[in-house]
């Protein structure tokens, strides 16, 4: 979801302090006021020119008691734009709970061959911080179970970034975060991050992830762990 200010192109501006201010319609002295003292976006000379340039460019229509509300253009924009923020937020939503509900078999020591898979390589402490990492604190940066590597980067708690490389080909696992190397690596185990990564893999192919995990578990001693 995009928020960036579109300050070159005067519809998208417009449908920019829309989307914040989120009404049917406004007055002009109001709109006046929130753009520029509410929302920063322009002094009140240029602001009340803004207005008055989108009027003219039929950005903006007045009603019959001199309200200014969007064009049936924009107005379509901005549904549309609810429509995809409502269906993002209820991605997240389901993803979530799908989450929750695999680290709750984790801890019940239930589930199935993922979850069996995936409690060899942590502890119970680590499942219950998982909770705490964010699914949009990861950017997937390379992807391949044919060829048995996955290339990640997570955002920490501290906004620090930290990068996952795992190669099932050369038997490597790197990531460098300070919980697995210091405490993790050692003992071939994952840290909250990579417990986390495998938990939103397993939510796009199951089966391809059991099988990127039963190559690390089938071979473990051969694998080194590292930063």
């Amino acid at each position: 979801m995009n928020f960036a200010i579109p300050r070159k192109n005067a519809s998208e501006l417009l449908l920019f302090i829309w989307k914040i201010i989120d009404l049917p319609h406004i007055s002009i002295t109001d709109l006046l006021y929130k753009i520029s003292f509410e929302l920063f976006l322009l002094s009140p000379e240029k602001a009340l020119e803004f207005i008055q340039n989108s009027i003219k460019s039929n950005f903006l229509i007045k009603d019959d008691n001199d309200y200014l509300k969007l064009s049936l253009n924009l107005d379509k924009k901005l549904k549309t734009w609810h429509l995809e923020r409502k269906n993002i937020i209820l991605r997240k939503s389901n993803s979530g709970r799908k989450i929750g509900s695999l680290i709750d078999d984790l801890k019940l020591e239930r589930g199935s061959d993922f979850s069996t898979l995936l409690k060899a390589f942590l502890d119970k402490n680590t499942i219950n911080r998982v909770a705490t990492v964010s699914n949009d604190a990861f950017k997937i940066n390379s992807l391949d179970f044919d060829k048995g590597f996955i290339k990640a980067e997570v955002v920490g708690s501290k906004k620090e970034t930290y990068l996952i490389e795992i190669d099932t080909k050369s038997k490597t696992l790197l990531h460098n975060c300070h919980d697995f190397e210091t405490r993790r690596a050692e003992n071939k185990k994952f840290c909250k991050h990579l417990v986390k990564l495998f938990l939103l893999l397993k939510e796009k192919n199951e089966k391809s992830i059991v099988a990127f995990l039963n190559k690390i578990a089938e071979n473990i001693d051969e694998w080194e762990f590292s930063s």
